[in-house]
């Protein structure tokens, strides 16, 4: 990182700060009612408000970790983006509208208004929590990850200023203050990754630059340096000898010659490797080695239990989007049902717009920054990328410009994770939550993920949100959706429901981000369980309300339709 890209970065973090703190104030200066805080008075209009949630939805995962996916495994993960966007369409078609009507704050606020039960509840409010602590995890990670390959800071630095801004931006302003910022951050992020893509792009064809479709696996072009910042096992595919500083295989080396042969070796934090040119890239060991027409090609690797991985991992993005907090809370904000229709409608059409450049970068990446997979740090493609293909001042500015987004991508996601559960936790804590225990409930939001933060390890910013929508797909979209759709749903269905569904995805995340590398089948259902637990917890639900039919809340035939006549009709 030269001098000059540092201090761009840190100019453009500091722009990212002023205008997130100029947008925060006009909202502090609005925001006086505890609805204020909560839904912005229920005042936001459909453009606006399709800007804020694509602000909130474009996280560390779309910003960093889409781009680092198809770096390191190229076709077999474009179900990322696409399952992103679909899920709007689902979200569009069986949530907005009603759950607007409703006239609830919250998920659980709207629990307990379709079924009448505080138990039912607090198990909302606990799945809510679960799957935005999950989601801020990638956040904090991703800030923390931008900072240090950008100006060499430890990690507790990019995870102390975005917990620092979005918890200041949250207890002040509430929703009214960060629904401005987000709706601003979103256009920022967009020109953020268009900007330099589209400079990159002309680079790479006036430069002549190879087709990363075809030919052997990923080469060094010219002689690189890595650094290994932390112990890493890598697998070298052919036989190449390095000049390296550092533990390699258990022995330390002072700038010695090294022979490494095909297979696995054993790197120590803060070695130094230099790569002659023209060898291939040796991959971390959960990466793939792959030549250019099998990255190109879905399942081309033909690894195990691929199509059940995939589907998997797409049902958990698709229906896990339409149960996350901090989403669906902002339809809460919309003047109508049919605003609320509206904003969703609005809403794929701006995330397919920003979804069209990640899987550009990581092409570019397999080309010029080939030494991420060495490190495995794919997420830092982005970041890196600019100032690989245009040395000097100009790499630098389009990397600053890149760093605001991704800081913009950081704050602006966090905050509207911190609004949604701070505004869960006060209305769980007091019937009536008022701007006090929504401000302990932000704190308690940001607060509860922080001891994890080190010992996720390694993890992918996508992969940790994908655990998140799992998390969200298996407890509460079942609910929503059978809640919104089904008069026979009771409480004890619905209890049952959440905690199979809530408890299995937690556990089987908590064991895929903290516990040894499984292998086979096991490893395969830890890290995309969806597509067995989500039909488990959707059938739990529905078997045990037939079972408890007598218990269907009495004015359940009311609630449904005050749920889905228009806006204007009136319930009798």
């Amino acid at each position: 990182m030269t001098a000059m890209a540092a201090v761009v970065a840190l100019m453009a973090l500091v722009a990212v700060l002023a205008t997130t703190s100029a947008l925060g104030a006009h909202g502090r200066r609005s925001a006086r009612t505890a609805s204020d805080f909560l839904v912005a008075s229920r005042g936001v209009t459909p453009w606006w408000n399709a800007s804020a949630i694509c602000g909130e939805y474009i996280s560390a995962a779309a910003f960093l970790g889409s781009a680092g996916l198809v770096l390191a495994y190229g076709a077999d993960v474009l179900w990322l983006p696409i399952a992103a966007t679909a899920g709007y369409v689902l979200v569009l078609a069986f949530v907005t509208a009603p759950l607007r009507r409703s006239g609830a704050y919250t998920v659980s606020d709207f629990a307990e208004w379709r079924l009448g039960s505080r138990t039912v509840r607090r198990i909302v409010t606990g799945c809510v929590c679960l799957v935005g602590w999950f989601y801020l995890l990638p956040q904090f990670q991703g800030a923390g990850v931008t900072l240090r390959v950008l100006t060499g800071a430890p990690l507790w630095v990019g995870w102390a200023v975005v917990v620092g801004v979005a918890l200041l931006l949250t207890i002040t302003g509430g929703m009214r203050g960060v629904t401005a910022v987000q709706a601003v951050q979103f256009w920022l992020k967009l020109a953020a990754v268009a900007i330099p893509a589209a400079v990159l792009v002309v680079v790479w064809n006036l430069g002549g630059g190879s087709d990363p479709v075809t030919g052997a696996a990923p080469h060094f072009e010219q002689a690189t340096r890595v650094r290994v910042r932390t112990e890493a096992a890598v697998l070298v595919p052919a036989a190449v000898t390095v000049t390296a500083h550092g533990e390699i295989d258990g022995v330390h080396r002072d700038d010695e010659t090294v022979p490494l042969a095909p297979g696995r070796h054993a790197i120590g934090a803060g070695a130094d490797i230099v790569f002659p040119a023209g060898s291939a890239v040796p991959h971390a060991e959960r990466l793939p080695v792959q030549d250019g027409a099998t990255w190109a090609t879905p399942f081309g690797r033909g690894q195990p239990h691929a199509l059940f991985d995939t589907y998997s991992a797409l049902l958990g993005v698709l229906l896990g989007t339409m149960g996350l907090p901090h989403i669906l809370m902002r339809f809460y904000t919309s003047t109508s049902g049919a605003a609320a229709r509206r904003t969703a409608a609005f809403v794929p059409v701006l995330l397919a717009l920003f979804y069209l450049f990640p899987a550009l970068y990581g092409m570019l990446g397999r080309l010029y920054v080939p030494e991420l997979l060495v490190t495995g740090d794919t997420d830092a493609t982005l970041l890196t990328l600019p100032r690989r293909m245009v040395p000097g001042s100009g790499g630098a500015l389009l990397t600053g410009l890149i760093a605001a987004g991704a800081f913009a991508a950081f704050i602006s996601t966090s905050c509207g994770i911190v609004v949604a559960l701070a505004g869960t936790i006060s209305q769980c804590a007091r019937r009536r939550g008022g701007i006090r225990a929504f401000r302990a409930g932000a704190v308690l939001a940001v607060a509860a993920p922080l001891p994890v933060l080190p010992k996720i390890g390694p993890q992918g910013a996508a992969d940790l949100v994908t655990l998140a929508l799992t998390v969200s797909a298996c407890s509460l979209c079942p609910l929503l959706v059978l809640g919104i759709w089904w008069r026979g749903l009771t409480a004890a269905g619905a209890a049952a429901g959440l905690l199979t569904g809530g408890g299995l995805a937690t556990a089987a995340a908590i064991t895929h981000l903290l516990t040894a590398p499984w292998t086979g089948w096991a490893m395969t259902v830890l890290a995309r369980p969806a597509a067995i637990v989500a039909p488990l917890a959707c059938a739990v639900m529905i078997a045990v309300s037939l079972l408890t039919r007598a218990r269907v809340p009495r004015r359940a035939h009311r609630a449904l339709m005050r749920l889905h006549l228009p806006d204007d009709r009136p319930v009798r």
